[in-house]
């Protein structure tokens, strides 16, 4: 992610998930996690990827996305424990049935927005990457030696108060519109 909250190329499109220009994804800014992350990316949590084409998102879609996240109230993630996908370590918010109730009520509003254009199924558990970088044949021993570096810094206790809208321009993801929880 650069700077404004998104992914680099690094993490996606040729090397990575198959972005095209004008891709958007909600997502749970986790600044506090920012020292932890190995991505190349800022620290953040995944409500919904992809969500709508950019070029869907008029004022009308704005102003039900901000009804809808209001609907929802402000709610506090604990990371204290470490998880891992093939090729992936990350960190498993606690609860996750805030982010979950987020993403299923997007999905049912826009059922076209399938979690991560359906590769996982019905999609991926909430979770905070850390670090997708090491080779097969490495990764096991390098992300244990990297839990043992990170794990004094948890628990991370993580207000959430907002959702950010990110839009990918075909170069790096740039943040497009912040909701309210609650």
């Amino acid at each position: 992610m650069t700077t404004d909250g998104g992914p680099t190329e690094g993490e996606h499109g040729a090397g990575g998930w198959p972005d095209t220009a004008g891709d958007t994804a909600l997502t749970i800014k986790v600044p506090q996690a920012d020292p932890l992350v190995r991505a190349g990316f800022p620290a953040h949590v995944t409500v919904l990827y992809p969500f709508l084409h950019e070029s869907r998102i008029d004022a009308p879609l704005q102003r039900e996305l901000s009804a809808l996240f209001a609907g929802h109230d402000a709610f506090t993630l604990t990371f204290a424990e470490f998880g891992r996908y093939p090729g992936v370590l990350y960190l498993e918010p606690w609860p996750r049935d805030p982010v979950q109730a987020l993403t299923k009520d997007l999905t049912q509003r826009w059922p076209e927005a399938v979690p991560y254009r359906g590769i996982f199924g019905t999609g991926l558990d909430p979770h905070l990457t850390i670090a997708t970088s090491e080779a097969p044949a490495a990764q096991e021993a390098a992300y244990d030696e990297l839990e043992r570096e990170l794990a004094p810094a948890l628990p991370l206790v993580c207000p959430v108060r907002a959702v950010e809208l990110i839009a990918w321009d075909g170069v790096r993801w740039q943040g497009r519109a912040r909701y309210r929880l609650g």
